[in-house]
């Protein structure tokens, strides 16, 4: 069976439910799934519950306190830096691990906004799709993450509650 690289991105809510989705997918298979979110603070209901099923290996995250356009030219440069050793983690636990998925969350849009270095990621997936299928998903991401997927798919948002001046909600957004 071959190995695709899979992109999630778009404006609308359900790229990280869809990767989240794909992971119990490939657990009710008898795949191991290695999971790691960027630009999140690694409080998230879907991982509280994924990490607790055998099979799945949950990267320790690096944890984003505030959204980046908040963030000093100090706190951007120490967020790539954590990005980058990351990446370099998630190296070893590929080799280490050899998972049949990998959910790299939001790891599109830490690209786009030049949060990790690019190469070193698209090393990263290349790596992972040896083993198993690489899911990455984010709002944007760049060219050549795009020119890199087999699959792309957008998710569109129509309407959301948030443009209304709804908070996001736990259990339900996070």
């Amino acid at each position: 069976m071959e190995n695709l690289v899979q992109l999630y991105i778009g404006e609308g809510k359900g790229k990280t439910t869809a990767s989240m989705g794909l992971a119990l997918r490939a657990l009710g298979r008898g795949r191991k799934v290695l999971i790691a979110q960027f630009l999140k603070n690694g409080n998230t209901g879907e991982l509280e519950a994924l990490k607790h099923l055998e099979g799945v290996l949950v990267a320790p995250p690096v944890p984003i306190h505030k959204f980046t356009f908040a963030m000093t030219p100090e706190e951007l440069a120490q967020t790539v830096e954590q990005h980058n050793r990351q990446l370099d983690l998630l190296s070893r636990l590929i080799e280490a691990e050899r998972p049949g998925l990998v959910v790299l969350d939001e790891l599109a849009m830490a690209l786009y906004l030049n949060l990790a270095d690019q190469d070193k990621a698209m090393a990263l997936i290349q790596q992972g799709v040896q083993y198993g299928e690489v899911v990455v998903t984010g709002r944007y991401a760049p060219q050549p993450l795009m020119d890199r997927a087999d699959y792309i798919s957008q998710i569109l948002k129509i309407k959301h509650p948030y443009d209304q001046g709804l908070s996001a909600r736990q259990g339900i957004e996070f």
